[in-house]
């Protein structure tokens, strides 16, 4: 049996699209003939996959999960919206949303872990790929975890049970009674899906979004600055940016219940009442397909060019 080098499996997963494994094992069964190699992926179904590698995946679902005093959010992509409601991409998303439980939010990792079928999650994926006929990625993965009190999760446009468009995740520390925790948290999170804040406080929110906010708030006040001495144009300044940073940080921003309660303030006041302390420590929120650049395409179009019809 030929030995079965690093290389030849980064070639034939090159010129095959199909996952690491599968092309080791393709290459172990053809005795190390990359050629031969290939047709036997393509027998097997998993060559395919490599031609819909380079399709655009935006759609998809995201998936949430909860054990213990540990939460997790995942994003699993698909090219269409009908594979989010495919019982085997489903069936995918929530086996890979439970094990991102146990084997931490590096997706590299992730995908080399065991699925209940024993083979790995690229293989699985890979598998799905040649089977329901779309790209497919696992995108990204985030774990919230707390010491004394809760994570809790909430899932916006759900499509099945723990998965949806929107998935949030909410780490409430405190000692205040599980079930008034549990509360806060699925408000907060229902907060957060709907707000969309940019981190947990104004100090945390990325420099360059606030450096943008300042060019904005330069402009618009151009004729408020103009001749003014540069402490005073600062000053002047200074007030759109902390306003924006404000609205802008969960924890400052007024609850959507009521338009005017900070977000802090809202689950101490809600804590104390029961009992007991809450304070908000972290978040995430994953929207599915957010930041990737979706491809514009005629559907009708497609559709009448792959029939051979010519559109009028």
């Amino acid at each position: 049996m030929a030995d079965i080098t690093a290389a030849m499996v980064k070639e034939l997963r090159e010129r095959s699209g199909a996952g690491m494994m599968d092309c080791k094992k393709a290459l172990a069964e053809n005795n190390g003939d990359v050629e031969a190699s290939i047709d036997w992926l393509r027998a097997k179904g998993l060559a395919s996959a490599g031609k819909k590698a380079g399709r655009t995946a935006a759609e998809g679902l995201v998936g949430v999960a909860v054990e213990g005093n540990k939460g997790v959010v995942v994003e699993v992509n698909s090219e269409t919206d009908f594979v989010a409601k495919n019982e085997q991409f489903q069936g995918f998303v929530r086996d890979v949303t439970s094990l991102a439980l146990t084997n931490g939010d590096d997706v590299e990792t992730l995908k080399k872990a065991a699925m209940p079928s024993g083979k790995s999650v690229e293989e699985a994926l890979t598998e799905n790929i040649a089977t329901i006929g779309e790209n497919q990625n696992l995108r990204r993965a985030k774990t919230l975890t707390v010491g004394e009190g809760k994570v809790v999760a909430y899932v916006h446009n759900a499509a099945a049970p723990g998965m949806g468009k929107i998935g949030v995740l909410v780490a409430i520390e405190g000692d205040a009674p599980a079930d008034k925790l549990e509360a806060l948290g699925k408000q907060i999170a229902m907060h957060i899906a709907a707000a969309n804040p940019l981190a947990l406080t104004g100090e945390a929110i990325d420099p360059a979004v606030i450096e943008r906010e300042a060019a904005i708030a330069r402009e618009k006040n151009a004729d408020k600055i103009a001749g003014k001495p540069a402490d005073i144009a600062e000053k002047i300044l200074k007030g759109p940016v902390d306003k924006f940073r404000k609205e802008s940080a969960l924890l400052t921003q007024a609850v959507v219940f009521d338009g005017k309660t900070p977000v802090q303030d809202y689950v101490a006041a809600e804590a104390k009442a029961a009992g007991g302390s809450a304070t908000i420590v972290d978040f995430v929120r994953f929207q599915l397909g957010e930041g990737i650049e979706k491809a514009q395409s005629d559907f009708a179009a497609e559709v009448a060019a792959a029939s051979g019809v010519k559109q009028g």
